[in-house]
């Protein structure tokens, strides 16, 4: 085997490799002679078939395997023997018009292969880096006030005859249309509504005051301008109300019989479980906050030749993502004040980030030794699967025969305990802050990203 350099071009590499029809023609003798002894065909007897009549017989599907397992390993051989560190799957260019000489073992294998490696650059010490981590004192007013909204919105309701007022609930059908036609996802059977809550479109809740029982109107609105579904937003709307039911809130006593009525044992543990739950969201919230810091530092100390095809697979995804976000809403560049070459020039940039980000994150992990455990993966796996209801051995399946999508599982993981890992060495500062701070400090991180 002959393997010749023919560019080596910042992490750029081409080599041209050669492998005498010699070295295939041995395989295939090799590979014979083990076909030969399990062969099993009707008029031979075992191990007796003429070796010329196996070649006939399965020459050129034994060449095919030979040559697809001959060009892995030698890539992969050839990869270790040069110490370098391939960014994705080396790419292999076999001429057509050698294919069938090559097959018939009338010509050498020639192919050429392309890829790109892995930049080299030293970690920074991160010990260094100065993080403020932003830290929410949980007050007891603030658990009050979720458990008076946890009551609110359990309040029982008994039903009235007499008209519809702020605070009581409307039970209703309806049908929305627009210029004459429904629209998905404005009708229902049994909508329930209680007035003052603000849950419908602007305008809807007043126009069912002084309705009873039996009532029926047609009830319209403006949808919002910056209504969530764009084919809506800002539309003129009608809507056919028939009033089914009429309620009036009754009186909610916060006490150990309403935690029992909730399934807990008291109100005391109910508060215990409010608490932990605000705290896990302002958790969450800081955790995005300090990590954000992190990896702006790191960002800020490497810049370093990134590969090509590398990033050009994280720009598609990106990119994509953009696509399709804007059909969804139904946007344009224009509407957004810029164009689409001026938004791609932007999202390459935040592709860049991701995958220098991606390659320093994943050599800190390496070089510390830090591990994704069996574990760990199946955890996340089993989380996975719990997603889709009905169709968990499907996706079980998916993931276990996919390493590719296996690995999808893996890389948040690994991420998240580099990070940690960074986190426990860096120079980390707590600075309490109200709740209003941290959510625009998180709010501003967002708009950034």
């Amino acid at each position: 085997m002959q393997v010749t350099e023919t560019l080596s071009e910042g992490l750029k590499r081409e080599l041209k490799i050669d492998i005498p029809a010699g070295d295939l023609a041995t395989k295939l003798e090799d590979y014979m002679a083990d076909l030969k002894s399990k062969a099993n065909i009707k008029g031979f007897r075992p191990g007796k078939v003429p070796v010329g009549h196996l070649k006939k017989m399965y020459g050129r599907q034994a060449m095919a395997e030979i040559l697809s397992n001959t060009i892995q390993e030698t890539t992969q051989n050839v990869v270790e023997e040069r110490s370098e560190r391939p960014a994705l799957t080396p790419e292999i260019d076999l001429p057509e018009e050698d294919a069938e000489k090559i097959m018939a073992g009338d010509a050498d294998l020639s192919f050429k292969m392309t890829y790109d490696v892995l930049p080299v650059f030293e970690i920074v010490d991160f010990a260094g880096f100065d993080i403020e981590r932003p830290v929410v004192e949980i007050a007891d007013e603030e658990v009050e006030t979720q458990v008076a909204d946890i009551a609110k919105n359990n309040t029982p309701f008994d039903t009235k005859d007499g008209v519809a007022e702020d605070g009581d609930r409307v039970t209703m059908s309806y049908l929305g249309k627009i210029d004459g036609e429904a629209f998905d996802g404005g009708a229902d059977e049994n909508g329930q509504l209680v007035l003052g809550s603000g849950q419908f479109i602007p305008g809807f809740e007043e126009q069912l005051t002084g309705l009873k029982a039996g009532d029926e109107k047609v009830v319209e609105v403006n949808f919002p301008e910056d209504y969530p579904a764009a084919h809506l937003a800002g539309k003129a709307a009608a809507f056919d109300v028939e009033v089914k039911e009429v309620a009036a809130p009754g009186e909610v006593t916060i006490d150990d019989k309403f935690a029992e009525g909730l399934g807990l044992e008291s109100l005391d543990k109910l508060k215990e479980i409010v608490r932990g739950q605000i705290e896990s969201q302002f958790g969450q919230m800081t955790r995005q906050r300090v990590k954000r810091q992190l990896l702006d530092k790191l960002d800020d100390h490497y810049s370093f030749e990134l590969p090509e095809k590398l990033l050009e697979s994280e720009f598609e995804i990106v990119w994509r993502q953009v696509e399709e976000d804007m059909k969804r809403n139904e946007k344009t560049f224009e509407d957004e004040d810029t164009t689409e070459d001026e938004a791609k020039a932007e999202y390459r940039k935040i592709a860049e980030r991701r995958v220098r980000l991606g390659l320093v994150l994943s050599e800190i992990g390496e070089k510390n030794d830090i591990q994704v455990t069996d574990e760990e993966l199946q955890r996340a796996l089993y989380d996975r699967v719990r997603q889709f209801p009905g169709q968990e051995q499907q996706v079980f399946d998916y993931y276990k025969n996919n390493q590719q999508a296996l690995a999808s599982l893996r890389a948040p993981i690994y991420e998240e305990k580099v990070v940690d890992f960074m986190l426990e060495l860096a120079n980390v500062t707590d600075k309490t802050v109200t709740k209003e701070e941290l959510e625009k400090l998180v709010a501003e991180d967002e708009e950034d990203a």
